[in-house]
C-alpha cells in the first residue's frame, strides 16, 4: 500500500467549518475568533491567497494571506494540525505561498509562541512594525 503524501495547493473557496477545524487542531485558535463563524466566513471569503496541505483529502494545514501579487503578501494565518507539526509543513505553505506570488515580500507578524520558529526558516525577522487595534488610539490633531 503506496505512503500517502500531503498535497500542497491553492484553494479559491474553504468552508468556514473545515478552516475552523484546523484552526481548532492547531494552537491558532487561541487567537482566532473561531466562535463567530459569520466572520471566519468573512476572513475566507475577501482573502486571495489561501494555500492548503492536506493527506488523504483531510486539511492538515493552511495559509491565508492578502496579496496584490506585486509588492506585497500578507501571511494573516499559518496554522498546522498539531498532529502533523515538525514535519516541514509550516515551512512548505510558507514556501508555496511565495511562489503564488513570487514578486511580492512575504510579511507577517509572529505569534508570541513562534517568533523563533520563523527565524529558523530562512525568514529575516522585521523590528519596523506597527499595530492598530481602535482607531480612538490614533492621536489625530484637531
Amino acid at each position: 500500500m503506496p505512503v500517502s503524501e500531503i498535497v500542497y495547493q491553492r484553494e479559491l473557496t474553504l468552508s468556514a467549518d473545515e478552516f475552523i477545524d484546523v484552526l481548532n487542531r492547531s494552537t491558532l485558535a487561541e487567537r482566532r475568533p473561531v466562535d463567530d463563524a459569520g466572520r471566519i466566513q468573512d476572513m475566507l471569503q475577501n482573502a486571495n491567497l489561501i494555500v492548503t496541505a492536506r493527506l488523504d483529502g483531510k486539511l492538515v494545514g493552511i495559509s491565508r494571506a492578502l496579496t496584490d501579487f506585486a509588492f506585497c503578501t500578507y501571511l494573516s494565518d499559518l496554522a498546522v494540525d498539531q498532529a502533523y507539526q515538525k514535519q516541514g509543513i509550516g515551512v512548505r505553505l510558507i514556501a508555496e505561498t511565495k511562489r503564488q506570488s513570487p514578486k511580492a515580500k512575504l510579511i507577517l507578524l509572529a505569534a508570541p509562541a513562534a517568533v523563533n520558529y520563523y527565524p529558523k526558516t530562512g525568514m529575516t525577522q522585521f523590528s519596523h512594525c506597527f499595530l492598530l487595534n481602535d482607531v480612538n488610539d490614533l492621536k489625530l490633531k484637531e
